[in-house]
């Protein structure tokens, strides 16, 4: 054998060793891609939220968000309303009507999304009740005692923050944690700007950047709660009922699928032990996040891509 036989078998060597090992290592994707992952998927600002593209309603906005549900098979999704924007907006009028004939519980977000951390506890428990009556109307004996802090601001300190644990207590409610974020709130505006301008160039950017903010989101909170718990938790994902939400939420649902991901209702998803701070009165020192036990057990975030979004968005078809 000569020295040419013997580089040319040393090259297929490795050209198999390398191939044996992407093969290992697409299996390994495969199997994380599927190990089974439980997410519940709640919206805020209902029935409004960002402004429209042009010929677009908040009707039609629903009703493709609930026609994604229904395709993928979501089981409840739990809706959080601002009921002032019945006001702002008549032509919300019919929303909160549409999303519960679908099946989907709403919960408070109270009545004008007031930021608990910059107003007084007793001006922001008063926002929250003004919503319940009609929430009362739409659930029709149903629970929709559960809350979701606008801004997830919970109090700007620990004093405030478990008084309005104990207000909340007091009336009955449940806390809806959020535990999985892209922000996907930023991308509506700009979408709105690009249609009104007809740049579908625009559009596309706008389509691939979401879907990879909610890939990255979803790989790091999954890394993270490996790091934390060695498993997955059941994650809590926090949207919004915006434009750019009902026209992608098909693709985000299939991104979501097919990285193993499986839809249960907040109800299910909170019995996790992770979340049994959202009954509590006095749990100002227990986390409500990843993030937050992370730095609670002094561990080091995982890597994360970095965010696009932001002044990027802001940008877009100025």
């Amino acid at each position: 054998m000569g020295l040419g036989d013997v580089a040319r078998r040393a090259r297929a060597g490795l050209v198999a060793g390398w191939t044996a090992s992407l093969a290992v290592l697409a299996v390994a994707g495969a199997a994380q891609a599927a190990a089974p992952v439980k997410m519940a998927l709640t919206f805020d600002d209902l029935p409004a939220h960002a402004p429209l593209p042009p010929g677009v309603t908040r009707i039609e906005v629903a009703g493709r968000l609930l026609a994604a549900f229904h395709d993928a098979k979501t089981g409840p999704v739990y809706g959080f309303i601002n009921g002032v924007q019945e006001e702002r907006e008549p032509d919300s009028i019919g929303v909160l009507s549409l999303w519960r004939a679908a099946g989907h519980p709403l919960g408070n977000h109270t009545w004008t999304h007031i930021n608990l951390n910059t107003n007084s506890l007793a001006d922001w428990e008063a926002d929250l009740v003004r919503n319940e009556p009609l929430l009362e109307q739409h659930m029709a004996g149903q629970d929709w005692r559960w809350v979701r802090y606008p801004f997830l601001s919970e109090g700007e300190t620990p004093e405030k923050h478990a008084a309005a644990r104990k207000a909340l207590k007091a009336r009955g409610y449940r806390i809806a944690s959020v535990t999985m974020s892209f922000g996907d709130y930023a991308w509506n505006e700009p979408y709105a700007r690009c249609m009104a301008k007809g740049d579908m160039a625009a559009v596309t950017v706008l389509e691939a950047s979401y879907l990879k903010a909610a890939k990255d989101s979803l790989d790091f909170e999954r890394a993270l709660s490996a790091k934390l718990y060695g498993r997955d938790i059941p994650y809590v994902l926090l949207m919004h009922a915006g434009a750019f939400d009902a026209r992608m939420m098909p693709r985000l649902l299939k991104l979501y699928q097919d990285n193993g991901v499986s839809f249960v209702g907040l109800r299910e998803a909170e019995r996790d032990r992770f979340y049994a701070a959202d009954f509590k009165t006095e749990a100002t020192a227990v986390p409500t996040t990843l993030e937050e036990a992370a730095k609670v057990k002094g561990v080091a975030l995982p890597a994360q891509a970095p965010p696009w979004g932001g002044a990027e968005l802001d940008k877009m078809c100025r």
